[in-house]
């Protein structure tokens, strides 16, 4: 069963909306545009277009991709904003192994 912050990721997808949540000791805020599974955690491929990041040199102007362990984001809600995406996520993306939904696909 998925969990709540599975979930919340999922509809927030749907719904094109942003998150913000906390990742690896970071307020982050991002846009899921793929989620699904890798072996048997849940993970999301999202853009973080704002907040903390632990790469040297902080987060590029614009963002960046995020491949993301779901039971490692805690503090997460959908927040209203402007949906954000970077580079065309299309090419063969390795974060989700088996997806069960992708912003990109989506009518």
């Amino acid at each position: 069963m998925p969990t709540n912050t599975y979930e919340l990721m999922r509809q927030a997808i749907l719904a094109r909306q942003p998150v913000v949540c906390r990742y690896k000791n970071q307020v982050r805020e991002v846009c899921p545009h793929v989620l699904g599974t890798t072996g048997k955690r849940e993970k999301v491929l999202a853009w973080q277009f704002a907040g903390g990041t632990n790469t040297r040199g902080g987060l590029p102007p614009g963002g960046e991709w995020r491949c993301m362990f779901v039971d490692e984001i805690t503090l997460a809600s959908i927040r209203p904003g402007e949906w954000h995406t970077g580079r065309d996520h299309r090419w063969d993306q390795t974060c989700v192994e088996k997806v069960d939904v992708d912003a990109m696909k989506l009518p």
